[in-house]
């Protein structure tokens, strides 16, 4: 498919003897469309060809030769050279790619590039709640999106199955174990566990030192502690994977701390031999004031146990030696931004200045109650399980009271409700903070996930009620040249880019915009174009914009992990 601004920076490049490229990154998008379909700003250019701005965007239009069949049109306001596309080439170009391309927008850009996503990791012997579930999403679709790019990606689920905690709940099923059947029930009755060992421990430190030492006899491979450890973990995974299945997401390793404890080793040694680790009130640490960082970075306790930084060292050296990758992404929330300020400076002692520049922590905003934070150990979570149930149990009220005869409710219930939560995670800009609210959730009006759903449905009855779908060969572009056809086929036309800025910023919310303006846009064209009508290339037009419109929008909610029913 024809590249324009490629094009267009390509014509400029040969006037002002810069690289196209550098010139491609400055083409903009105007927000007002008639001013064009792209415009390129002359300001920067002023000092150095020592002109004003508006002379050198002039000079610019009347030397650039362009193809009239890729520019039909070249305007000159102020600093900037707005360009307009040729529409019937548009038309031609997305139509055709659309129909002949079965994955839409994909491409081989990554190809023979490794992309590790670290992302989800709820805790073991904990509810996997709300406040997982933005990691969770946001590393599902950033894995989905890199591999539609062609990149090889590796989804690791870093579960959090070792540390202190451990060393807590070992001491309580030592104290209180007869009491609780964990075959019954097992995630609420370890958190029980917890909460009751959490509070013990702040009462009593003879208590919370001998959850310490648990903890220090788990990683000497004590058989009781680790048994212990073994049966709250696979107690565990079987509750975390039920959930995987039902937001259908999959990893490629389940790694988690555990696997690099007897791995960090290396690190310790490493860092030693390099000079790098100093005694500090029996503790081993690496001091970072150096980088700017006044918190140093503790790699061994004082009784030689080594904490969650040790261990998430460890994971670089063994990502970058069996998976070589180009990027590493950890998705997990700001919370912990000091923490991997810290791990990254000290992994330019352990690992090649490939995989440094490869480390980027995917920072999001918090989800929090109404109510305040959640807490684990106050018990203040709402489970991801619950939330799922009472979304699809909603969903369906709403499907029965909207179309009662519908005979698939169960299905469009569970990917309306399933959609609406994905989708309401999703738009959010990853850094901002977010109050998870039931009826914002549920609101099945407005930028949420069942409107684009919905949209996609009424692309499906539009075809049902034509009753058949044109050859492409039937199809004659000169019939789209209408406004709101047009912006139909430039909001399809931009769907590779977008997915490009997502994987550029680690953004999905920027894929959750697109396809709320492709819904939106469509239903300008439903609206302001008779789509069957008497004139048979006309309706033949726009029969099949209707149908390219809902396959790249059930392609772009699945990159999200949504899925289109075919009805609502």
């Amino acid at each position: 498919m024809i590249n324009f601004k490629a094009e267009i920076a390509k014509e400029i490049s040969k006037i002002l003897e810069i690289e196209a490229q550098e010139i491609q990154k400055s083409i903009e998008t105007p927000k007002d469309q008639t001013q064009g379909d792209y415009a390129y700003a002359c300001f920067r250019l002023a000092k150095e060809l020592k002109k004003a701005p508006q002379i050198i965007a002039e000079e610019i239009k009347q030397k650039i030769e362009i193809n009239p069949e890729i520019i039909e049109k070249i305007e000159v306001v102020g600093a900037y050279i707005n360009f307009f596309i040729n529409k019937q080439t548009l038309a031609k170009e997305v139509i055709e790619e659309v129909s002949n391309k079965e994955n839409y927008g994909a491409s081989e850009i990554g190809k023979g590039k490794n992309i590790v996503l670290d992302y989800s990791a709820p805790n073991i012997a904990k509810p996997f709640h709300i406040g997982h579930l933005r990691t969770t999403l946001i590393g599902n679709a950033l894995y989905k999106i890199y591999k539609y790019l062609g990149y090889n990606t590796i989804g690791v689920n870093h579960l959090g199955d070792y540390g202190t905690q451990f060393g807590k709940m070992i001491e309580a099923y030592k104290m209180w174990g007869a009491e609780y059947n964990l075959e019954k029930d097992p995630i609420n009755q370890m958190v029980d566990m917890y909460v009751r060992i959490n509070a013990l421990c702040k009462e009593d430190e003879q208590v919370l030192e001998r959850c310490r030492n648990n903890f220090k006899l788990l990683e000497d491979g004590d058989a009781e502690c680790v048994k212990l450890w073994n049966e709250f973990k696979d107690l565990s995974m079987v509750e975390f994977k039920r959930i995987y299945d039902i937001l259908d997401i999959h990893f490629d390793s389940y790694n988690g701390e555990a696997f690099y404890a007897d791995k960090t080793q290396e690190v310790i040694e490493t860092l030693e031999k390099k000079g790098k680790l100093i005694e500090s009130e029996g503790a081993k640490i690496v001091d970072l004031e150096d980088a700017g960082i006044s918190t140093p970075c503790i790699i061994q306790k004082a009784n030689g146990s080594t904490i969650y930084a040790t261990r998430d060292l460890a994971a670089i050296m063994y990502r970058a030696k069996n998976y070589d990758f180009d990027k590493c992404l950890y998705v997990v929330a700001y919370e912990q931004n000091l923490h991997f300020k810290q791990i990254f400076e000290v992994a330019k002692y352990l690992v090649d200045e490939k995989y440094q520049k490869g480390l980027k922590h995917v920072a999001f905003g918090m989800v929090s109650l109404p109510t305040g934070k959640m807490s684990t150990r106050e018990g203040n979570v709402v489970k991801i399980e619950d939330l799922l149930t009472e979304t699809i149990a909603k969903a369906k009220e709403i499907i029965e009271e909207k179309n009662p005869n519908l005979e698939t409710k169960e299905d469009v219930a569970q990917k309306v409700g399933i959609g609406a939560i994905i989708f309401n995670t999703l738009s959010t800009v990853n850094i901002k903070d977010q109050v998870f609210d039931w009826n914002a959730a549920l609101n099945f009006q407005g930028e949420t996930g069942p409107y684009i759903q919905y949209s996609y449905v009424r692309t499906n009855s539009v075809l049902e009620k034509a009753g058949y779908l044109p050859n492409l060969n039937e199809i004659k572009t000169e019939e789209l040249n209408d406004e709101y056809s047009y912006n139909l086929l430039k909001t399809i036309y931009n769907f590779q880019d977008v997915l490009m800025q997502v994987t550029e910023k680690e953004e999905p919310s920027i894929l959750s915009k697109y396809l709320i303006e492709l819904s939106k846009t469509f239903s300008s064209f439903y609206n302001e174009n008779k789509i069957i009508c008497e004139n048979k290339d006309t309706q033949n037009a726009r029969i099949y914009l209707t149908y390219i419109t809902g396959k790249v929008l059930k392609q772009g909610a699945s990159l999200l992990g949504i899925k289109m029913p075919d009805k609502m």
